[in-house]
């Protein structure tokens, strides 16, 4: 009879348990991806393909197309991500467009999937290891958002009244855990 309880009570701890770990730390995230390949702000996507079924038609004086010169995004900034809690790599680069804003890009981003993970400019220096871990919410930071996936190419608008000067880094960090996955130091271009 005792043994019965004492099993009863063990798998009601386990369950409790479990109700509680596995929504906090959401371990399935680590077999989980999101693939995010977003253009280059102020560039257009080229398309080859057409829709038309009629063939195209050709004038006696064709004339010469002037070519249309887009302004191009200037690279403000730059740095290259390091791990940090999670294997992270990729590179980042604040861009000033040709409209006024400014956007921080990440490009070929690779590192885990996890719970709350957030894109935040920093004022902390980047460390490597276990020092670094904990580093960026010491000081001034500014979220960008939420991290819109753990692959590819993504943008991240940066409000006009963030002055870049006062930022020195951009983290992934996770919120939820106070941790960086992995960060990049920003340098002049």
């Amino acid at each position: 009879m005792r043994r019965r309880a004492v099993g009863i009570t063990t798998a009601a701890v386990a369950v409790v348990v479990a109700a509680v770990a596995l929504p906090l730390f959401q371990p399935w995230r680590l077999l989980t991806d999101r693939v995010v390949d977003e253009a280059l702000p102020g560039t257009a996507p080229i398309s080859t393909t057409s829709s038309s079924t009629t063939p195209p038609t050709v004038s006696a004086h064709p004339a010469k197309p002037t070519p249309v010169v887009k302004p191009q995004p200037k690279v403000l900034l730059t740095g290259k991500l390091i791990t940090h809690e999670h294997r992270t790599s990729g590179t980042v680069a604040v861009l000033a467009l040709p409209d006024g804003g400014r956007v921080l890009r990440i490009e070929n981003l690779d590192t885990s999937d996890g719970p709350d993970l957030k894109v935040w400019l920093s004022d902390a220096e980047v460390t490597p290891g276990r020092d670094g871990w904990h580093v960026f919410d010491d000081g001034a930071y500014r979220s960008l958002g939420s991290l819109k996936g753990n692959h590819g190419n993504q943008n991240y608008p940066i409000p006009a009244d963030v002055r870049l000067d006062t930022f020195r880094s951009v983290a992934i960090w996770c919120d939820r855990f106070n941790v960086s996955f992995g960060a990049a130091d920003l340098k002049s271009a």
